[in-house]
């Protein structure tokens, strides 16, 4: 958690740049908002997964955030009541000290701004279990998008999902369509989570925050 003052030198803030991320649904994850048509319940009930953001542009105050990456493990149930996320942030370890909380601070919804306000892990009961300083690259290029995260994640998603609709996901917010994919695999190992996937859902897309 972050002290007024410092919150107060953090604002105005915006980031923008690419959001990776796959989860353990079937593709089109049935969160999505598919040919404007919004989503619901995931596909197992329990949901489990990686969300990213590369920053190609950013700052908090004063503070430059541009080429910084951060990277989410998470776990929700829908049938628990609230439906509420536990998740593990990362930081990229490039950052200062200060730089790291300002984009954990902004990600968790610390620093408030309207699109974050309405994400899932800061609008429903949740828990940060833990903010890491990791290595984190994402890469987006012709062979696909790919994010390694240390030795806690591993991501590749090189097929685009074939589909004739619009598909929008509300992280990045539903008026940043993107790219449904099928990860080639998701390796998570990453306490207190562990799991190796393939052929899931994956979705790229830009990304736009501000506050």
């Amino acid at each position: 958690m972050i002290d007024r003052a410092t919150a107060a030198v953090l604002t105005p803030w915006r980031i923008r740049g690419a959001y990776f991320e796959s989860c353990n649904c079937e593709a089109i994850c049935p969160c999505r908002m598919v040919g404007g048509v919004k989503g619901g319940r995931s596909t197992h009930g329990i949901c489990f997964g990686v969300l990213s953001w590369l920053v190609a542009d950013g700052h908090a105050g004063d503070l430059d955030l541009t080429g910084l990456a951060a990277a989410f493990v998470i776990r929700y149930d829908d049938d628990e009541p609230g439906s509420p996320w536990s998740f593990v942030v990362h930081v990229d370890e490039r950052g200062s000290e200060a730089q790291q909380q300002a984009l954990a601070a902004i990600l968790t919804g610390e620093l408030g701004g309207e699109a974050v306000l309405r994400l899932p892990w800061v609008s429903k009961p949740s828990e940060l279990l833990d903010v890491r300083a990791s290595p984190i690259e994402i890469e987006d290029g012709p062979a696909g998008h790919e994010l390694r995260v240390g030795r806690a994640v591993e991501l590749r998603a090189s097929r685009p999902f074939e589909t004739d609709e619009v598909v929008a996901c509300g992280i990045p917010g539903y008026d940043h369509p993107g790219t449904e994919l099928l990860a080639d695999e998701l390796v998570v190992d990453d306490a207190p989570f562990a799991w190796e996937l393939s052929g899931n859902c994956a979705f790229a897309s830009p990304f736009d925050y501000s506050g």
